[in-house]
């Protein structure tokens, strides 16, 4: 899985924001808003990974965050990219 073309984020002060691009800007109807680990996670997305790679990457970047937490969090990110439309699979 992988996010789609046509979407970027840009940091804005202390936010992460999806901005569509291209064709995407006509039908994106909805402002997301990404905390600093749904930004990391959106980052790996950029290329093709699996879930399992996400949640050992969160590991390693995120000091403290257990495997438990690492999963769930990894889980509910993925489900919004999908209700989103964002993934590729």
């Amino acid at each position: 899985m992988k996010i789609k073309s046509g979407f970027i984020v840009q940091k804005i002060i202390d936010d992460y924001i999806v901005v569509p691009t291209g064709d995407n800007i006509v039908d994106f109807a909805v402002a997301v808003s990404l905390n600093e680990s749904g930004a990391y996670l959106w980052e790996l997305l950029q290329e093709e990974t699996e879930e399992a790679n996400l949640v050992e990457s969160m590991l390693k970047e995120f000091e403290g965050v257990d495997e438990a937490t690492a999963k769930a969090d990894v889980s509910e990110f993925l489900t919004l990219l999908r209700e989103n439309g964002f993934l590729e699979e």
